[in-house]
């Protein structure tokens, strides 16, 4: 029997491992939209701020939603529990008092992404240094995910992981969404918009879903279809339908489901 506290741990620890990569690709996804938008834009950081859902706790502390404070209070700032280096010591923490059901695999991979990150946070102070920054988040974040898939029994415990990943998955893509979208609505600046194929194409990219999604639909990147792909696609991994579909799975197969 699976005690209830040690499926907690299990569940938490999958949300923070997938939380620390969205926040990596929203922030490298950002960085390069502003660079495809004219000076002009009225776009900024604010939207990865209220994409967090911690905008009422920024503006506690700062006046401006500039690209340095933006940067330290999603990346470092130990006063947001949503900050990255908080999440990976959240992670770290709920993998370490269950070391003993995963793989060893897993922990000195996450214990190595721990140590990178907090070695190398200033790095994303500079435009130069935050793309590597980002990117090897990202991919030490993916794999953790291809380690655990591979090298853990596929029992109850690792349908708790699955939960917490496609729980925060959903999550995360309702936010990208609902911040987004938004901007994109036509009672928005009519100067940008002739960007809006790039505005909608980032928000494909802030879910890795770009490819994914002229692979699928074939048409160019148009707003409807890009929100009825991501809300209701039931193959790609981070559309809402697929995610909450995995969770009732997941829930199916663990005893007295009911």
């Amino acid at each position: 029997m699976l005690l209830s506290s040690v499926a907690e741990r299990v569940f938490w620890f999958a949300r923070y491992v997938e939380r620390v990569e969205y926040n990596a690709r929203i922030i490298l996804v950002n960085n390069n939209l502003l660079l495809d938008m004219p000076r002009n834009s009225t776009l900024g950081w604010d939207p990865i701020v209220s994409i967090t859902g911690l905008a009422d706790r920024f503006y506690e502390t700062h006046k401006e939603a500039n690209e340095r404070n933006v940067m330290r209070f999603l990346v470092m700032d130990s006063s947001n529990p949503g900050c990255m280096l908080c999440s990976l010591t959240n992670a770290r923490e709920n993998l370490r008092t269950s070391r003993a059901i995963f793989p060893r695999a897993i922990w000195e991979t996450l214990n190595d992404l721990y140590r990178y990150a907090k070695e190398n946070n200033n790095a994303v102070l500079t435009r130069r240094e935050r793309f590597q920054f980002m990117r090897h988040i990202i991919d030490s974040c993916h794999l953790i995910s291809g380690k655990l898939s591979a090298s853990m029994s596929h029992d109850q415990i690792y349908e708790f992981v699955r939960m917490g990943r496609n729980i925060e998955r959903a999550d995360m893509t309702s936010r990208v969404i609902e911040v987004r979208a938004d901007n994109l609505l036509p009672r928005h600046d009519e100067d940008l918009k002739p960007f809006d194929d790039i505005q909608w194409k980032s928000v494909l990219d802030s879910l890795a879903g770009y490819q994914m999604y002229r692979r699928y639909v074939h048409v160019r990147v148009r707003g409807v279809e890009v929100l009825r792909f991501l809300l209701k696609d039931v193959y790609f991994p981070r559309a809402i339908d697929h995610c909450l579909n995995q969770v009732e799975q997941c829930l199916r197969n663990l005893p007295m489901n009911e």
